[in-house]
Parts: structure tokens; C-alpha cells; sequence
């Protein structure tokens, strides 16, 4: 195999300090790259060498297996920066940009439309694929347009427009296609109260973040809300807070989250969700999807009594 050390390349690099759970683990190969070249530049060589690859972002909506992924894994948190056109309202944002930090940048220079995203906890690709949203907005409200590249072709990176994206409700078409984000581009509302829309921002952090256990590890809301209902109200109303395997535990303070207690292993997480599920469908009926993806290896579930 070629050597991979001009890319920075590493071997065997354990998932967990990698996703917001804090578990998962080994990937066969791993790399940060900090531009898009660069990670165009991985892609290639993946190629060349027959491996899969995956891209990651803030790892916040993902459950990576305890044994680990094979192939090539990306973590675009480097790959940061962001170019705000204050005359217009064009956000132009590298996909490893924190949301919450773009979310305060937009705010400071007078630019509404992304109060809602301050506390997700995850990154501008991450947003777009999944179509993040909280406080009655979404990504696709203000998103124009993004620049992807197909694994395999990556030397040649293209546009999409917000129209191609199928956007829906915690979902896009990126999510069934191998496209990798490099960048999207956000049309916000400009000439605002920079005061105003500070304040907006700051009002949405902290209805969160008393909310939500944000203290403890985990990938923020698990499940999809299975409208009209919430999921988190059909979980407490079940008396499932607090509910536990292992390491992994319902929390007390929100329903819809599930918490790294400190010593959880991914399966673990995994039999919890799956309990959780199986608790809703027998009372209501209803059946719960997950928001998270499950990456690797997962064995048979074995759920709670």
C-alpha cells in the first residue's frame, strides 16, 4: 500500500473523541483535513487504494459502532471558515464551520435567519445533509446552494442548488447519495438590528440548554418527531426517563435524549434505543424513528425487561 503520510494519514484512530456520545470504535484509516482540496486530495487516494470512505462532522447524530469502520473516516472539523456579504445577506461557509458559531457571526453583523441553529450542536455539512433544525426553523429556509464532490470523481467538485436537495422534514437527498459538502452558501436576512438579532440568538441558546442535558454526552435529539406527537412527551409519558443499560440512560432532565453516563459502550446506546422503541410501538402504536445514523457492526438487540 502506498504511504499516506504526506496526507496525513493515521492508523487504528479510535472514534469516541470523535463523536458528541463518546463512543465507538477504531477506523482503519483517519485523516482531518483542513481544506477542500485536501480531503478532495484523501478521497483520491481511498480510491486509488479500493477503500470506502465516510466524511464526519461534529459526530453529534452519529452511533459508531464499538468495533469500529473500515475503510477511510473523514473528520471535516477543520475544515473551517466562513465569508459573510453584509450588503446582501450571502453567507459563504466551509462545511466543517461550527453552526453555533456561524450562528453568532451572522447575528453580530446584523444578519437574520439562522437564530435557531445556536445550539446544535454539529457543523454546516452536517446541517445540510440532515436538514438540521430547531425552534421552528430549519436548514432549508435560508439555505441557496452547497458545492459537493462524488468520491468517486474528486477532482471535480460541483453546485446544487437548495431546489435539487429534496429537502424535507431531518432530511435531504444527500443522505441516500455518496455526495461529500465541502461548502454552502446561506442567504440571511440583512440590515438587521445587530442588538436584536443578538439577543434572538442568545434567547434560543438558553431555552436549550435549560432544557437539555447538555452537560453529558450525547447526540442530541435521538428520534424524529412523529407528528402531531413528540417523541420526547410519548417517552416520559411512558415513565421511561431515567430508564438504563449500562452506561446509557434516558435522561432525567429531557426524554428524547439519550446520555453517556460515563462508561457507555455503543451497543449499549444501541439496545437503549431499541427498548425505547419497543415501549412506544406496544403502548401507542407508533413507531419511533431515529435521527441518528448507526455507522459499523451492531449485534443482535437484546432489550430491557
Amino acid at each position: 500500500m502506498a504511504s499516506p503520510t504526506p496526507l496525513g494519514l493515521r492508523r487504528a484512530v479510535g472514534l469516541a473523541d470523535f463523536t458528541t456520545w463518546k463512543v465507538g470504535g477504531p477506523a482503519q484509516w483517519f485523516a482531518e483535513p483542513d481544506s477542500g482540496e485536501r480531503l478532495c486530495a484523501l478521497l483520491s487516494w481511498a480510491r486509488a487504494e479500493g477503500l470506502g470512505s465516510r466524511v464526519i462532522g461534529a459526530g453529534s447524530n452519529l452511533l459508531v459502532s464499538d468495533a469500529g469502520l473500515e475503510g477511510l473516516i473523514l473528520c471535516n472539523r477543520r475544515l473551517q471558515g466562513a465569508d459573510l456579504d453584509c450588503s446582501n445577506g450571502v453567507i459563504e461557509a466551509q462545511a466543517g464551520e461550527p453552526i453555533p458559531t456561524l450562528a453568532r457571526r451572522a447575528a453580530r453583523a446584523g444578519l437574520a435567519g439562522l437564530e435557531w441553529s445556536v445550539g446544535i450542536p454539529g457543523t454546516v455539512g452536517g446541517a445540510v445533509v440532515m436538514n438540521a433544525g430547531a425552534q421552528g426553523g430549519c436548514t432549508a429556509d435560508v439555505l441557496e446552494s452547497i458545492t459537493v464532490v462524488d468520491p468517486n470523481q474528486p477532482e471535480r467538485p460541483f453546485r446544487l442548488q437548495a431546489s435539487e436537495l429534496d429537502f424535507a422534514y431531518r432530511h435531504s437527498r444527500l443522505q441516500q447519495e455518496p455526495l461529500v459538502v465541502l461548502s454552502a452558501r446561506f442567504r440571511l436576512n440583512p440590515d438587521q438590528d445587530p442588538t436584536e438579532v443578538s439577543r434572538r440568538t442568545s434567547a434560543n441558546l438558553h431555552s436549550r440548554t435549560s432544557s437539555q442535558p447538555y452537560q453529558q454526552p450525547s447526540c442530541g435529539s435521538v428520534f424524529r418527531n412523529p407528528e402531531p406527537h413528540k417523541a420526547g412527551q410519548l417517552i416520559e409519558g411512558l415513565g421511561l426517563k431515567g430508564l438504563t443499560i449500562g452506561g446509557a440512560q434516558v435522561s432525567p432532565i429531557h426524554a428524547n435524549f439519550i446520555v453517556n453516563t460515563g462508561a457507555a459502550s455503543a451497543t449499549e446506546i444501541d439496545q437503549l434505543i431499541a427498548t425505547v422503541q419497543e415501549r412506544v410501538q406496544a403502548a401507542h402504536g407508533i413507531t419511533l424513528h431515529p435521527e441518528v445514523k448507526r455507522l459499523g457492526p451492531f449485534g443482535p438487540i437484546a432489550l430491557a425487561a
